[in-house]
């Protein structure tokens, strides 16, 4: 009995100096590449098989497919790459995973660990004491890692072999379907606790190594722990953007559709990979067989999963649509209307009004903002500047074939007018943000007087929403109106201010409120003044085509009654 504590807890000893090694080479190595991995992962990901190759090398590096798939997630949570970037590299980050088995089984069982392990673990304190800032200390760390990683290895295989000399092992339950689910799980549940697939793989190896389970049971556990390492990227995605989920579905779809391909076709996989090792001179070792085989059916898995890429892409993009995305896709804008410029230009202008509906609406919402509705507002306003987005590149993608001079310049309007609007929502952002932060006012007739002027731009706001016909020299003169209102507020701040009735950092804080809420204002008029000309223009046309169809009528008619 005293024998099976000791073995227990070397192996606990053995596993818990694995995870530490694991977490110091990955720290260690990320530390030191700096921006390496960043720039890897976003720029040599443009094209699905160069998104592999990068995921596969950086997890080779970093020793960690968790690492590379976290920072991947954030990457696409950031802004920094494209979703479809993100899937080549979690398929070549299941591939580089793979690199921990051959670690373990071609230097674990031949060499003389502690040989190696203990001058890697002395000059890596050496760097990290002498050089503990900067990439040389991080490289040290790594080094470390690297030395106890061996450390534990030879722990858990000394373990596991006095576990074989302790225990009846034929007794446990390893052929069926019962058996195998058993397996499976408990591989799942290895990487789920220790929260690394690359330790499960590693004790999974040894134990088979070791002879503690068959060579079946080790491959079936070893899929288990491939299923497993998914919950990393699941946890990851919690809170994340729509597309940082789709990215983290992938994988949990491509990890379980590969693990069902590989049990489905596991006595198949095993002669290919006996066949393969013959070929390759190497020995029928069970560790170098289970290495093979990770190896194997990770890279069979990005075989069947890369040719149906677009399809599972198109397939998660329909999935985790949030509140923004569905607002911000256009009511109006689609491939069929860019097609005939004419009707591309109507359709901005009922796109452009709608967005501006939805600013003099967040701008309603603004003048009584306070810390809990801040995030509704800068959500509606993230919308406005997707929606922004949206109209920009529909312009871009026009047919500029069919395009004549007279709607060339009718789009570069429409283009200025977006930007007007986009300034809009710029300005009620920073208007809710600062008022937000500001002490408010407590005399009342300055209190007063912002206020009077924030409800006139309301009113201004509300009663223009790019309506047709409307006289643009009254809106010019009712923005006079509020300039002045504008000038009023700002010289009593100013004044209140040089009688110390209010603090400088509060007569700073009130101007930039009205400075904010001024120009967007003016913004809005210029937008107005803009999208009502190119009202006129485009009615003027209809009306020129109307009497040219009337005036063709007329025509027939009297050609008829000659008749």
């Amino acid at each position: 009995m005293l024998d099976i504590f000791a073995i227990a807890g070397s192996a606990i000893g053995g596993l818990g100096i694995f995870i530490l090694a694991i977490g110091m080479m990955t720290d260690g190595l990320k530390l030191a590449a700096g921006s390496s991995l960043r720039k890897i992962l976003s720029e040599w990901s443009r094209t699905p098989l160069r998104g592999i190759f990068s995921g596969l090398m950086m997890t080779a590096i970093v020793q960690s497919s968790s690492a590379v798939t976290v920072a991947s997630i954030g990457f696409v949570n950031a802004g920094l790459i494209k979703m479809r970037q993100a899937l080549g590299i979690i398929y070549g980050a299941n591939i580089g995973t793979t690199m921990t088995g051959w670690l373990v089984a071609l230097t674990g069982f031949k060499l003389d660990l502690h040989a190696i392990a203990l001058p890697m673990i002395g000059m890596g304190m050496f760097l990290r004491l002498t050089r503990r800032h900067g990439r040389v200390g991080s490289a040290g760390m790594a080094l470390v890692g690297f030395g106890l990683f061996f450390i534990g290895v030879d722990v858990l295989k000394s373990a596991f072999d006095g576990l074989v000399a302790t225990l009846d092992l034929s007794q446990i339950e390893t052929e069926g379907l019962i058996g195998h689910a058993s397996f499976l799980l408990l591989g799942i549940l290895m990487t789920v606790l220790t929260q690394s697939s690359s330790a499960s793989i590693a004790i999974t190896i040894t134990a088979a190594a070791s002879g503690v389970v068959s060579l079946p049971v080790a491959a079936v556990m070893v899929i288990g722990a491939n299923v497993g390492t998914t919950s990393t990227a699941v946890l990851a995605s919690i809170g994340a953007t729509s597309n940082a989920k789709r990215v983290a579905a992938v994988q949990v779809i491509f990890n379980i559709g590969t693990a069902v391909v590989a049990l489905a076709l596991l006595p198949l996989l095993f002669w290919l990979i006996a066949e393969l090792g013959d070929m390759l001179g190497m020995e029928r070792r069970p560790e170098i067989t289970l290495a093979l085989f990770h190896t194997a059916f990770n890279i069979l898995g990005v075989m069947l999963v890369f040719p149906v890429n677009d399809r599972l892409a198109s397939f998660v993009e329909k999935r985790f649509v949030s509140w923004e995305e569905r607002e911000s896709h256009p009511r109006f804008l689609d491939s069929n209307v860019a097609s005939t410029p004419v009707l591309a230009v109507n359709a901005l202008v009922l796109e452009l009004e709608l967005i501006g509906s939805r600013i003099s609406e967040a701008y309603k919402t603004a003048l009584t903002i306070n810390e809990s509705s801040l995030p509704k507002i800068e959500q509606e306003l993230h919308v406005v500047a997707m929606l922004s987005t949206q109209v920009s590149k529909f312009i871009v993608s026009i047919e500029q074939v069919a395009l004549t001079e007279v709607t060339t310049k009718q789009l570069a309007t429409l283009m200025r007018v977006d930007q007007y609007l986009l300034n809009c929502a710029m300005s009620i952002r920073q208007f809710a943000q600062t008022m937000v932060k500001v002490e408010a006012l407590e005399d009342s007739a300055l209190k007063a007087g912002n206020q009077r002027f924030f409800n006139h731009v309301m009113d201004f706001v509300s009663s223009e929403r790019f309506s047709q016909g409307v006289d643009i020299n009254k809106v010019e003169h009712r923005y006079r109106e509020l300039q002045a209102e504008h000038d009023l507020a700002k010289a009593e701040l100013l004044l209140a201010g040089t009688k110390s009735k209010v603090s400088l950092r509060q007569m700073t804080d009130h101007i930039d409120i009205l400075a904010q809420v001024s120009r967007y204002a003016q913004q809005w008029l210029k937008a107005e003044v803009r999208l009502n000309e190119l009202q006129r223009t485009l009615d003027s046309d209809k009306n020129k085509s109307r009497s040219v169809e009337q005036g063709h009528i007329n025509d027939l008619d009297s050609v008829s009654s000659q008749n």
